[in-house]
């Protein structure tokens, strides 16, 4: 295959999962968000490889700003402190690196977001389970196979893909749209 045929496929493959684009998801999570964010709780958000990459921008979306100047939105992307990561990694184990933050950091009421494409990382299902055991909501952001997190989810976005590149890439079309309806539902639409 060569360059313009491979550049051909992946539009394909972006175009298909675009048109199967679960809307109806990605608005739920908006407005549980938003509700959670206007009734003083924080955003943990987590992931790994280009996943954690995700939860980080994910969490500057919120803390920064998307669209609009506003205040800031409570958001941790557990991802970001390697010492914290390391120090659990090496004491507890890499399975418990998400998990153990969760524990210190979040309370019921707050919503725990885990993005992982197979739906399977342990170290984000061991977290789910920790925020489930806090009282907190769980959001999964996966492929669209069955998967271990989300018999754990209040809410889950299924990007409706099976190849990794072209998952990833509706979750961070999925966190944009996200991001500018939560800005909206607590700013209003100064747009």
């Amino acid at each position: 295959m060569n360059c313009n045929e491979r550049i051909n496929e992946a539009l394909k493959n972006h175009k298909e999962a675009l048109e199967n684009f679960p809307s109806e998801s990605a608005a739920k999570i908006a407005e549980l968000l938003a509700n959670a964010l206007k009734n003083g709780n924080k955003v943990l958000i987590c992931g790994n490889g280009g996943s954690c990459s995700d939860s980080q921008h994910f969490a500057g979306e919120l803390v920064g700003r998307f669209q609009q100047e506003r205040p800031g939105l409570p958001a941790i992307a557990l991802t970001a402190d390697s010492a914290v990561m390391t120090c659990i990694g090496n004491d507890y184990g890499y399975e418990m690196t998400f998990a153990r933050q969760v524990e210190a950091l979040g309370k019921c009421g707050d919503i725990f977001i885990g993005i992982t494409t197979s739906g399977n990382s342990a170290n984000v299902v061991k977290a789910a389970e920790a925020a489930k055991a806090k009282g907190m909501k769980v959001i999964a952001f996966t492929g669209c196979k069955e998967a271990k997190i989300h018999p754990l989810c209040d809410l889950a976005f299924k990007s409706p893909a099976l190849i990794t590149a072209t998952i990833q890439e509706m979750h961070i079309t999925a966190i944009h749209i996200i991001c500018g309806i939560v800005e909206n539902m607590i700013f209003g639409d100064k747009q």
